[in-house]
């Protein structure tokens, strides 16, 4: 009973870590908005000046209704995510000042300003701009990322690639046509998949890690990376419990993952296990492949 309710409560946690990337990315478009939004803020403080110029009491609000910003806002998908997720920039107006006065210094801002191209497609221009080169290069805002997600800076990559997903398919002058970047394709196929690796791996943990010591007797126990056993543990899994999947479609997935993840030799290291391991579980016809898993190539 204990070892399914630490199953469910490690379940639980995964399924959890997966949602914390699309409420990064949901956390990220709204700061976007937040920032075109404070244009009016900023034009009602230079107009309320002691001696303000003509400029401060005529100020350029063009970013204030950026196309892309104002779909985003219009979309139902992102407003149900905001209310979800209970996001609010508001709680520190300082910081989106301090945001917004920085951008205004930059040469593409004022570009942007005097460009007379307000179609949906130039709209995001200034908006990757602000991404880019703004947001993600303010020690301020990667802080307060990082401070309210614990694994920023693994899936904080995701979180980009989600972002300028999002960029690029508003395409429709119809709010309710565009679509936020799903965390996948197809959740309903790829969440089971995610699930039934993680259960299994861990039920077979004990299994595994004799089959990893089999192969590493001259290795010191220590000298072994943890994500390195991890992955091994999981591509094992794979192998032996998804027969739709090639074994080299396992075997370089998780050599791709241990370039990210591990230590800079680990890839070699990896390789070389799993092979032996792999003629291992095929000696004992441990590996049942059908259908495109029957595809060497």
């Amino acid at each position: 009973m204990t070892e399914k309710k630490d199953l469910n409560s490690a379940k639980k946690e995964l399924l959890l870590s997966i949602d914390n990337v699309y409420e990064m990315y949901v956390r990220m478009l709204a700061l976007l908005s937040e920032i075109t939004e404070y244009t009016e803020i900023d034009a009602i403080e230079r107009a309320n000046k002691h001696f303000p110029t003509a400029d401060d009491l005529n100020p350029n609000k063009k970013l204030l209704t950026n196309r892309f910003i104002v779909l985003l806002q219009q979309n139902p998908e992102f407003k149900a995510a905001v209310n979800k997720y209970q996001i609010n920039w508001h709680a520190d107006p300082e910081f989106i000042k301090t945001i917004y006065n920085k951008l205004k210094s930059t040469p593409e801002y004022t570009a942007y300003l005097n460009d007379a191209d307000d179609s949906l497609e130039g709209s995001k221009e200034i908006i990757k701009f602000i991404f880019r080169k703004i947001i993600l290069k303010s020690q301020n805002i990667i802080q307060a990322f990082e401070d309210k997600f614990i694994n920023w800076s693994v899936d904080k990559e995701v979180m980009q690639g989600m972002v300028a997903k999002t960029l690029k398919n508003f395409t429709s002058e119809d709010p309710f046509k565009n679509k936020l970047t799903p965390i996948s394709a197809d959740w309903k196929e790829d969440g089971k998949f995610v699930e039934d690796l993680f259960v299994y791996t861990l039920k077979n943990n004990n299994e595994y890690q004799a089959l990893i010591a089999e192969r590493t007797k001259n290795w010191e126990s220590e000298r072994i990376a943890l994500m390195d056993t991890i992955l091994m543990k999981m591509a094992i899994c794979e192998l032996m419990n998804f027969p739709s999947i090639p074994v080299k479609v396992t075997i370089n997935e998780y050599l791709d993952l241990s370039k990210d993840y591990s230590t800079p030799k680990s890839n070699s290291f990896i390789n070389g296990i799993l092979d032996k391991i792999l003629s291992d579980l095929k000696r004992t016809n441990s590996i049942k492949k059908v259908g495109r898993g029957l595809i060497e190539e």
